[in-house]
Parts: C-alpha cells; structure tokens; sequence
C-alpha cells in the first residue's frame, strides 16, 4: 500500500499539482490568518468598494491580451510560443492605451451609467491594472508551458505575504477603501515582476523575445478563435459571475457588495488551492495527450471527479454552517456575509469541479461553443437576479437564487465537455 501512495506521488502529473498547491495552500493560510484582521480593521462599506473596484478589473482585465496568452502552451514549436508571447505583449499594451483614452474622454458617462461614484477617483488605475493583468497572464503561461511549477508556487506565497500584510499594517494607520483599491489595482502586477524575476532563463527569453522575427498575421489567423471565442466569453463570464457585487451596491449599497465580496472571496480558497493548481497542470498534459492522439474524455472525467471528492467536505461545511463561521471568524457584523456564503458555496463547489472541462475547451476546438453556452449562462443569470430584486425585493433570496442556477450551469458545462470530448475522441480514432 505504502509502494502505491509513493508511485502515485512521484507521477509527473501529482507531482506538479502537489508543487503549486503548496505555494498556494502557504499564501491561503497567510490570507486566512490575516483576512480577520483586515476586515476588522475596514468593514463591510470599505469592502463593498474594493469589491466593485475588484469586479471591474476582473471584467475587463483578461482582455488586456484578447487572452492570447492562453495559447502560448499550445504550439509544439517553442519558437513560435515566443511569437505568441510577443504577440500578447503588443495586444496588452495596445488595449491599455486604447482604454485611457477611453476614460478621458467617457469618464463622467461611464461613472453616471454604471453608477461607480464610490470608486470615480480610481478608475484611472484600470488601464494599470489591465495592463499588469496582460503581463501576469504572459508570464504565467509561459511558465506553464516550461512547467517552472515551483517558481509560480513560491512567488504566490510571496504575493499573498506582501499584499495581505500590506492590507493589514497600512490598516492599522489608515483603514479607509483607497488602500484596498490600491493592493487591488497592483496586486498582479507584483506577482507579475516577482515572476519574471524568478524565472530561468530570464535573460535568453527577453532577448529572443527582442530578436524573433515573427509573422504576426500568421500567428493571428492561427489563433483567432481566442479573441473571437475566448476573449469575449471571459469578458461574460466575468460579467456574470461579478453580477451580484454591482447590483448589490446599485440596490442595496456597498455595505451588501461588502458581504458578498468576503463571501466569495473565501470560497475562492479551495478553487485556489486546488482547482486552479490542477488546471494549470491539467492544461499542458491535455494539450501534450491531444498531440499524441491519446483518449481525452478519461482525462477529464478522472480530473473531474477528483476534484468533486476534495471539494466536497469544505464547501459543504459552509453551506451547512456558514452564517455562524463567518460571524465567529470575521465578527458579528458578518453574518448576513456567512448567509450569503451558503448559496455562493453551492455554486463554486460546482465551478471548481469544471476547472479541467474549461481547459479541455481550447484543446477540443470547442472555444465557440463556449462562447455561447457563457453567454446563455449570463442571461440565465440575470434573470434570477432580476427575480431576487424585483420580485422578493430581497438580496439573501437573489444570490440564493444566483447561487442556485449557477450550480446547475456548472454541471451542464461539465457535461457537455465530455460529451464534445467523446466525440473528439471518436473523430481521432476514426483518422
């Protein structure tokens, strides 16, 4: 028994997971013993602000790149993996600049339409932060590509010291939202220079990435299915998922956005931990089994159901307990966030078991199916949300009801994968 635990932990494949989930398990761990203290230190008003400022990013930072990073672990050629690099680093710095201009001239509209008066004198940090999120996603891929695992797993643990002790000891003299939103706005960008800093090879990779010639309009016809397909079905996704935050601040003020954020924010732990330590792995190997004409489903099915075992005591703790763990752990004023932390748990439980089938879609050609299943998902989404506000005028029923319908969206993304995966797998076999 013992021979089988040690051969199933020296698998390539474990062993990279076992890598990254420790830097992240240690950063978790930092956060966690600070987060009690920060929200003590600010409150859920200063939280709510930080929230919604956190939401916009997170919509509109992944397509500082139009999400050609994402690519950069596909190519077989390592030469034109730097091409795609270059690529993504143009496309970045383009749509930054393309998004200042924006705010100079529409700033006043877009505060007044997305009614974003609580975080107006921060907006001018979104081109800053689009543009670190373009270089964190650059970086990051291409140290999955390498799989220098144990460099992303110390510098997240070095990230989660800086930013959350930052939080937290500025808090202390100055507890007011601006200092969220600043940790927030910078935050990648840390991780991005202690990334590039740590890399191998740093300085061979900086100069092919200045001396290759590339075909960029190759390499864009190549790729197009990510800013056609990927792109924009993040940009919805984000929308979506970030739902919650922006019409609770719009209807019930930021206070409510606060509770949210913390609930969310703490079941992001696992998916964290694991989920995104299994993808980040899981993707290359997927990529390497589609290039050998291996089976795809079993792949995504074991990682999928793996996944569903771990998660399944965490998450159903918070849902059986969570009003009373959150206003023990975080103080009395956060139990309204430990309810809402019951629905938004049932619903990440089920994100963070499609982790694989959202990495397989790229790999499977499947990119444009995506695209729309997210954006029937949005619909779906604002539907109940809608529901929750209008009708029971009640944000505890609305992300209950947001809760709901997002697991059930997760399970039929999960299911349509394997089955897109079958039938990959047959058209391979029938080649």
């Amino acid at each position: 028994m013992k021979k089988k635990i040690l051969k199933f932990l020296k698998r390539p494949f474990v062993k990279n997971v076992i890598i990254l989930s420790s830097g992240t398990a240690a950063a978790q761990l930092i956060a966690l013993l600070l987060t009690p203290i920060i929200t003590r230190l600010y409150g859920p008003y200063a939280y709510g602000l930080m929230g919604t400022f956190a939401a916009v990013i997170s919509i509109i930072g992944p397509i500082a790149s139009l999400t050609f990073p994402i690519a950069i672990v596909l190519p077989k050629r390592e030469k034109e993996a730097i091409g795609i690099m270059k690529l993504s680093l143009l496309t970045t710095i383009f749509i930054s600049l393309i998004s200042i201009l924006v705010l100079i001239i529409l700033n006043n509209h877009i505060i007044k339409y997305f009614d974003l008066e609580g975080i107006a004198s921060f907006l001018y940090l979104i081109p800053i932060a689009m543009f670190l999120s373009g270089i964190l996603q650059i970086t990051e891929q291409w140290l999955i590509r390498t799989k220098q695992f144990n460099i992303s797993a110390k510098i997240t643990f070095l990230q989660a010291v800086i930013v959350n002790g930052g939080k937290a000891g500025v808090g202390f003299l100055y507890p007011v939202a601006s200092v969220l939103i600043i940790f927030t706005a910078l935050r990648q960008g840390l991780k991005a220079l202690l990334l590039i800093l740590f890399t191998r090879d740093i300085k061979d990779l900086l100069i092919l990435l200045f001396r290759e010639k590339v075909s960029y309009r190759k390499l864009i016809w190549k790729y197009r299915d990510f800013p056609l397909y990927r792109a924009p079905e993040i940009c919805i996704n984000a929308i979506s998922t970030n739902l919650p935050t922006v019409l609770l601040t719009i209807f019930f003020g930021p206070a409510s956005a606060g509770f949210y954020s913390i609930g969310k924010t703490v079941l992001n732990i696992p998916s964290q931990l694991i989920g995104k330590s299994v993808g980040d792995v899981f993707y290359p190997r997927i990529t390497e089994a589609a290039n050998s004409n291996e089976n795809l489903t079993p792949l995504i099915l074991k990682a999928t159901l793996i996944l569903g075992a771990i998660g399944f005591i965490p998450f159903g703790i918070v849902v059986l307990f969570g009003p009373v763990l959150f206003s023990f752990v975080f103080g009395e004023e956060w139990l309204i966030a430990g309810e809402y932390a019951r629905w938004i748990a049932l619903w990440s439980y089920f994100s963070f078991m499609n982790r694989p089938s959202v990495r397989a879609l790229p790999v499977l050609s499947a990119q444009a199916f995506h695209l729309i299943y997210t954006i029937f998902m949005l619909i779906t989404r604002v539907i109940v949300i809608a529901i929750g506000f209008f009708v029971f005028s009640s944000d505890i029923v609305a992300v209950t009801l947001f809760g709901t319908a997002s697991a059930f969206l997760n399970i039929g993304l999960i299911l349509m994968t394997l089955y897109i995966s079958v039938r990959f797998d047959r058209l391979h076999k029938r080649i």
